[in-house]
């Protein structure tokens, strides 16, 4: 269980949590920088959070009963894809035995990005249709 004091950085976030999701959030991790691999990594609201240009595109989180991936409103656009998860305005929810795919991951970050109009101002972030970087 966590601690109740509040992570300064991402790596102290992970070290606190119990081995099954600390490595299910290490590779959620990975993949969210495989698609952002810009993003300044940082801790708010008390959760790993992954911003682009100042603006966040992705949280990451534990929970006492499963890991949580934090994208924003992305639920309709991805429904379909989404549909073995639960799901609440914001949060996707999964257990670390069965994590989100890598390419869904991939794919909602980069919509992001590229909703949030960072990806405008940046040519080299793929867009969500473009295969781009991981």
């Amino acid at each position: 269980m966590r601690s109740s004091t509040p992570a300064v950085s991402v790596e102290a976030y992970l070290a606190g949590l119990p081995g099954v999701q600390r490595a299910a959030l290490e590779h959620l991790r990975q993949v969210i920088l495989s698609a952002a691999p810009q993003a300044a990594e940082s801790i708010s609201y008390g959760i790993p959070t992954f911003k682009v240009r100042g603006r966040a595109v992705a949280h990451l989180g534990a929970a006492a009963g499963h890991c949580a991936f934090y994208p924003g409103a992305v639920a309709g656009a991805f429904a379909a894809e989404l549909t073995a998860f639960s799901t609440g305005k914001g949060t996707i929810r999964f257990q670390p035995e069965a994590p989100l795919p890598d390419d869904l991951v991939r794919r909602i970050v980069r919509f992001n990005i590229e909703r949030q109009g960072v990806a405008r101002a940046n040519p080299d972030i793929a867009s969500p249709g473009q295969t781009g970087r991981g």
